[in-house]
């Protein structure tokens, strides 16, 4: 489905639920759209189940962008693309701990599993990266294992150290900077996701797994413990 968000900006829907296959369609189509070198394209902006499309209303109107835009849009095209789009695996090291993670125990104890099995569970998937929000570089992956899938804090830390691993209900992400922040904690990663050199680490349809280190691997790679 293809509508009107604003007088700028063009909603493309591809599915209504989150699927597994669509951050590779979604970074496909985006991949289209880019490819075709459109001269009044503005921005394109990935989500779970849609993409975002940003246009000059100065060099075109909306129905001719839509027109332009619906031949990059069919099924053949997107999933002709989409096996091409596998999305780069990128391995991320874990400090999992109640030191880096201060929500580990409760999130054990909620599950009725020992902190061990959150670690295993956590990091023993393939995540796919379906959006990037809230903050530069944050990316929101899904799905965690169910049994260790948990709810956002219904009080938010007014301050949640940069590099944090959370989960909220079955997504997980790793905190770029500092922020304000909701989701449950347990571990703490040291690889930088987001600098005004390289920008975001992470795109729309990579591939993440986490990696369990030890708390002196964790200081070797520039890992900070400040609460």
């Amino acid at each position: 489905m293809i509508e009107a968000v604003s007088e700028d900006t063009i909603l493309i829907t591809l599915a209504e639920a989150i699927d597994e296959s669509l951050p590779a369609r979604i970074a496909g189509l985006a991949d289209n759209i880019r490819s075709a070198c459109l001269p009044w394209l503005v921005d394109i902006v990935p989500s779970y189940t849609t993409l975002m499309v940003v246009y000059d209303p100065l060099k075109i109107d909306f129905r001719q962008a839509v027109s332009e835009l619906r031949p990059l849009v069919t099924l053949e095209n997107t999933c002709k693309r989409a096996p091409d789009v596998k999305g780069r695996l990128v391995e991320l090291p874990v400090y999992y701990s109640t030191e880096t993670g201060p929500d580990l125990q409760w999130l054990a104890s909620e599950c009725g599993l020992e902190c061990e099995d959150i670690i295993r569970k956590h990091s023993a998937v393939e995540y796919r990266v379906h959006a990037l929000g809230f903050a530069p570089g944050f990316a929101f992956m899904g799905q965690v294992d169910p049994t260790i899938a948990a709810p956002r804090k219904t009080s938010p830390r007014k301050r949640v150290p940069a590099g944090s691993v959370g989960i909220a209900n079955r997504q997980t992400a790793v905190y770029p900077q500092a922020s304000p922040g909701g989701w449950q904690l347990i571990g703490r990663c040291p690889t930088p996701l987001f600098d005004q050199t390289g920008l975001s680490l992470l795109r729309v349809g990579d591939r993440v797994r986490f990696k369990a280190i030890s708390r002196e691997a964790f200081l070797a790679e520039g890992g900070e413990l400040t609460p």
